[in-house]
């Protein structure tokens, strides 16, 4: 039983050892996610393997993959997406203006060979063409148009890249002007307050047209309703003349009463003096104030 026990122990501790030997050798390797292996021999690339899991390149590649561990060398290539930015690259707008441009692009290994021998430096390289690309199309625009119109360039700069990055191995995904700043501190004051000054000025228009839009509707309607006014003024004695007739067909008594009221309020309306008399009083009232009689009086001389 022990000597059962120890053997199965030994083998347990042997197998990583063949493992490590064979994998030295070459017989089997093992492909991670997003991963590229190039195997070379003699200086010459004999194949390249990219899908994820357990092979064994002997049954791929014939009796050389043998010669691979001795006269060749295997290579690792990272094939994920990678994203980078690129800060502060320096241009000038078509007003001479100093700027500030940020650019990010992603990209990814689609190539493992060329990525490997056709550039000693393929990352250097492809930042290097980018921040050269954006710098020519950027450079001498309206400053207006590279604020503005920044989707349209970052597709310009992509598409200039784009065909020098493949002969180095590289598919770029996605490439986007984020920033577009101005450099100089002066220059950044004087805009600011600019844009203040400016501020105020439609500030005081949209006020003063909102003043004067308010006094012409409430000009139109003064004249509007005094319009009105004039009309119903003017229309008054037509009406009333139109019932007092009406009243008039129906009972001349009645059209006297209300005459007589209307009389009566025209002067309690002027605060005219009124004396009643009773009908059948025979005494002789002295009508109105003292001034009246001594008026009357020196009239009654005169005459």
């Amino acid at each position: 039983m022990g000597w059962f026990v120890g053997g199965f122990v030994f083998g347990m501790m042997l197998i990583p050892l063949i493992l490590g030997v064979a994998r030295f050798f070459g017989l089997y390797v093992c492909v991670g996610e997003c991963k590229s292996h190039v195997f070379t021999l003699f200086g010459k690339v004999i194949g390249t393997i990219d899908e994820p899991g357990l092979h064994i390149p002997v049954l791929r590649f014939g009796g050389r993959a043998m010669l691979v561990p001795f006269f060749g060398k295997s290579y690792v290539v990272d094939t994920s997406l990678r994203q980078h930015y690129l800060r502060s690259q320096m241009v000038n707008s078509e007003e001479g203006t100093p700027m500030g441009v940020g650019i990010w692009y992603e990209m990814r290994v689609t190539e493992p060979v060329s990525y490997l021998f056709t550039n000693a430096n393929p990352d250097g390289s492809l930042q290097a063409n980018v921040t050269s690309s954006t710098i020519s199309t950027l450079s001498n625009l309206e400053m207006e148009k590279m604020l503005e119109d920044r989707h349209s360039l970052s597709r310009t700069v992509r598409e200039t890249v784009s065909p020098l990055s493949e002969k180095w191995g590289y598919t770029l995904g996605s490439v986007y002007i984020r920033k577009v700043a101005f450099t100089d501190r002066l220059m950044v004051d004087n805009i600011t307050e600019k844009v203040v000054k400016r501020l105020v000025q439609v500030t005081s228009a949209m006020k003063q047209d909102g003043e004067n839009r308010v006094g012409l509707i409430k000009s139109e309607t003064a004249f509007k309703v005094s319009q009105k006014m004039a009309e119903a003024s003017a229309s008054r004695p037509k009406i009333v003349g139109k019932a007092l007739n009406e009243i008039a067909a129906v009972d001349k008594e009645i059209l006297d009463t209300v005459l007589s009221v209307m009389e009566v309020d025209a002067l309690i309306a002027s605060n005219a003096s009124v004396d009643l008399l009773p009908e059948s009083s025979n005494l002789l009232l002295q009508v109105g104030s003292d001034k009246q009689s001594g008026v009357r009086r020196r009239a009654g001389n005169d005459a």
